[in-house]
């Protein structure tokens, strides 16, 4: 997509939207579009008419928890990778049609490789959760050869549909055996976003070569990654994620890269 869209909005989670408006209108600015980036708080009653409103305004934006999956069977059209996580984070409006994709999948690559190195080989991935995030990280360990994912969720049947989509993906049949040999953590849950929260691993459990990723992210990373490097693991949160994947929206609303620095510096002060 390369004409401006009528409105570029997120919407999802409060908590999810705090860092996003910051960074996105830091790349407008830089690439001089005369657009502001706004985020709304959406309650899941109010989505479908929300989506019937955005594509009637020909809006462009991202979507958060908790509702990436349920925005997808809302869109007109799905892109290949969206189809496969069965989620969208982003999207647009094309003759009048919402189309949504997946650009969490790509970020969650990005910031694996930015933080832990891009020539490591994942073999064992240890996945908390069964969402729409945890989706695009079983998509992206689908891509990595000889990765086994270990699945473990509360949610015993979402993570079994998950299981059942994924080839390369296992469910657990606790959290401890999830992690066992894992060389990667991850954490799909919103566990992190709250002050007092519990860890979604107990570090006692992180094996001691494992890397930790939590897809959640505050602005002085998360208590689960800080508690986890203080232990020895290599850890980080999910903010290179977050920057990666609003990117990849930047360019398909776009037609253009986004300034990626000027979207760092946004979120760094």
């Amino acid at each position: 997509m390369n004409r401006l869209p009528g409105r570029l909005v997120l919407i999802g989670h409060p908590v999810a939207h705090s860092l996003s408006p910051t960074f996105q209108n830091a790349a407008l600015r830089s690439a001089g579009l005369p657009l502001t980036y706004e985020a709304f708080d959406i309650a899941p009653s109010q989505l479908a008419d929300a989506a019937v409103r955005l594509r009637q305004i020909e809006a462009s934006g991202n979507v958060t928890v908790p509702h990436k999956e349920a925005f997808a069977s809302l869109c007109g059209r799905l892109s290949p990778i969206a189809e496969r996580v069965g989620a969208v984070n982003t999207f647009w409006t094309e003759d009048d049609v919402l189309v949504g994709d997946n650009t969490d999948v790509g970020g969650f690559e990005e910031a694996v490789a930015r933080a832990f190195g891009a020539q490591r080989a994942w073999r064992r991935v240890a996945l908390v959760g069964a969402g729409g995030g945890a989706a695009a990280v079983a998509a992206a360990a689908e891509r990595w050869a000889g990765c086994r994912v270990a699945l473990w969720s509360r949610d015993a049947e979402r993570s079994a549909r998950l299981a059942a989509r994924f080839g390369n993906v296992q469910r657990a049949a606790s959290l401890e055996t999830a992690v066992v040999d894992a060389d990667l953590v991850v954490n799909a849950t919103p566990l992190g976003l709250g002050p007092d929260d519990e860890f979604p691993v107990p570090v006692h459990l992180l094996p001691s070569r494992a890397c930790v990723f939590d897809l959640a992210y505050v602005r002085a990373e998360t208590a689960w990654v800080r508690a986890s490097r203080a232990a020895g693991r290599p850890a980080a949160d999910g903010l290179g994620m977050l920057i990666a994947q609003g990117a990849l929206a930047f360019e398909r609303w776009f037609g253009e890269a986004p300034d990626r620095e000027a979207m760092w510096a946004s979120v760094r002060g």
